[in-house]
């Protein structure tokens, strides 16, 4: 499963450590906070009220315009997630969908619950794992995928003992193979790029989960799930989930007025000290694998040279971002120095070297040595002005505040920025997948695959295709240093090698981490089995009011 794109002050993620009724912490951050509760302690009925920063319209999770972290929060209660994580980040196959799994060097062999079928009666098979990974293995240019990673190394599925049977077979080990197959689309799907490209726009055709579509409205910009009748499983305590996209800049006054039921809080101190007052509420707090940053488009005629990159890589002052970001939170200041690892998480290291600091003295001399001489107060080569696009999305202060302060000290070194709002829900599909910006600060979204799931975002674009990798840059020597990083099997080298490969990420001087992004989710105090997750993948069926 591919990581997914998320927007300032945004989606609901989840993890834990204490809190009393006013979401007062009693310690560090724990692994994951969701109010943990048996299902017998919980009512039968109710619906969840759960806002999201943006309103997609397609709703195919592995299509190169519907990997959002929005998309990714619907499908986990609709669609076949094979393999789900426990709070430790170790995956685990979900017995809903699978009786078991057994790998070998080169295969996995995946057993499915002989139970399991399509919202259409189809019955869940080996077809449907073979036609997604012939769909995703980047094969075929008509289907416009988000990321290729793993599947392009499948050499063929075919049929075990019987069609409830699939036998998967690398070409080379892929020691990260709990990630594929998550969610599982049908192969009417896969095998059709017309239908894999536009079939899941505005509509969700198909459903395998604890809840089935109720309805979407594009006006309200809601979209209901409703308890699955022919769900197999543990059925759903909840009646429904009503998913409503809205500005993230509103989501707190929605929250405080009951209007919503829970509240990612992200990075948002107002939207923090805001929700702590409203009576009946929790905050639940984790750390967790997403991360702040700013990516450079390294197709702009501006930010070709890795000069410049280097330059303004220097010229930004991190810790004084993270600190304004942070403010009035309860979490610690520290900036990122790993585009794989997250602070918290093992193996991790600083790997920023000579471009981690904030040195606007080096930042002039390599302006000036790629030929951006000041001219007043701003740099120019020739008749060109050094003039760069800092795109920001709409409803989001804290990607605003950020703009602001990048402005600020990008001017110190003779770099103008023009600090361009756009549409929340244009942000990906208008701006970033097109290339129309310099300078764009938003959020990824990590899962307990920290090379496979980013291995998308810094893979060298071939064919004119670009995958999630928006600063449009990479190199030979980086895709076989990550390629060789997800096929070691033992833990220690493969961390060793994902290392070497962000040493190669950080020289090319592509997207600058800012920080490790807090997992703050404001919720009602009768709702369980939902908060700040960590890496806990959520049972839906389990969520409810007590």
């Amino acid at each position: 499963m591919r990581i997914q794109v998320i927007l300032a002050a945004v989606l609901l993620l989840s993890g834990c450590a204490g809190t009393d009724s006013a979401g007062q912490t009693s310690g560090a951050p724990a692994a994951y906070d969701i109010d943990p509760m048996p299902r017998e302690a919980l009512k039968t009925g109710g619906t969840l009220r759960w806002p999201v920063p943006e309103f997609p319209a397609q709703w195919n999770l592995t299509q190169a315009n519907g990997a959002r972290g929005a998309v990714d929060l619907v499908t986990r209660g609709v669609l076949p997630y094979l393999m789900r994580s426990d709070e430790l980040g170790v995956s685990h196959p979900d017995p809903d969908y699978l009786t078991g799994t057994k790998a070998t060097r080169n295969t996995v062999t995946y057993t499915l619950n002989p139970k399991a079928a399509w919202s259409d009666g189809t019955l869940i098979t080996y077809r449907d794992l073979a036609a997604q990974a012939a769909a995703l293995s980047g094969r075929d240019p008509r289907f416009q995928i988000a990321s290729a990673t793993g599947y392009d190394q499948i050499q063929k599925v075919v049929r075990g003992r019987d069609d409830r049977q699939a036998v998967v077979t690398f070409a080379r080990p892929f020691a990260d193979w709990a990630a594929l197959f998550s969610p599982l689309y049908p192969a009417r799907t896969d095998t059709d790029p017309a239908v894999f490209n536009r079939g899941w726009l505005n509509r969700l055709p198909e459903t395998a989960g604890p809840f089935t579509l109720g309805a979407i409205d594009r006006s309200a910009k809601t979209i209901t799930i409703v308890r699955n009748p022919r769900w197999w499983g543990r059925p759903a305590k909840l009646d429904a989930i009503a998913f409503r996209g809205m500005d993230a800049a509103a989501m707190p006054g929605a929250f405080a007025n009951h209007e919503v039921d829970l509240l990612d809080i992200g990075a948002d101190a107002d939207a923090y000290a805001r929700v702590r007052g409203v009576k009946g509420t929790v905050v639940r707090r984790a750390g967790g694998p997403d991360w702040r940053q700013l990516t450079f488009n390294t197709a702009s005629p501006l930010l070709a040279d890795p000069r410049v990159r280097r330059a303004i890589t220097l010229g930004i002052d991190r810790t004084a971002i993270a600190g304004a970001d942070l403010k009035g939170l309860d979490w610690p200041v520290r900036v990122l120095g790993n585009h794989f690892f997250m602070n918290t998480q093992k193996g991790y290291r600083d790997n920023s070297g000579d471009l981690g600091g904030y040195d606007p003295g080096r930042a002039r001399r390599l302006l000036d040595e790629a030929g951006w001489r000041l001219h007043g107060v701003v740099r120019a080569k020739g008749a060109r002005t050094l003039a760069l696009r800092l795109t920001v999305p709409s409803g989001a202060p804290a990607g605003r505040q950020e703009a602001e302060i990048i402005q600020a000290m990008l001017t110190e070194i003779g770099v103008r920025t023009e600090i361009r709002t756009v549409p929340v829900d244009d942000f990906f599909d208008r701006y970033a997948s097109t290339g129309d910006f310099d300078l764009m600060p938003f959020s990824w979204l990590g899962n307990p695959f920290p090379v496979s799931s980013n291995q998308s975002i810094f893979a060298l674009p071939r064919g004119g295709r670009i995958q999630q990798n928006f600063a449009r840059a990479g190199s030979p020597q980086l895709d076989a240093q990550m390629s060789r990083a997800i096929e070691e099997p033992d833990p220690d080298k493969a961390r060793a090698l994902a290392n070497a490969a962000d040493r190669l990420v950080w020289q090319q001087a592509s997207v600058l981490p800012l920080y490790q992004r807090p997992q703050l989710v404001a919720c009602r105090a009768d709702l369980a089995n939902v908060g700040a997750r960590g890496f806990y993948d959520l049972a839906y069926q389990d969520i409810g009011f007590t």
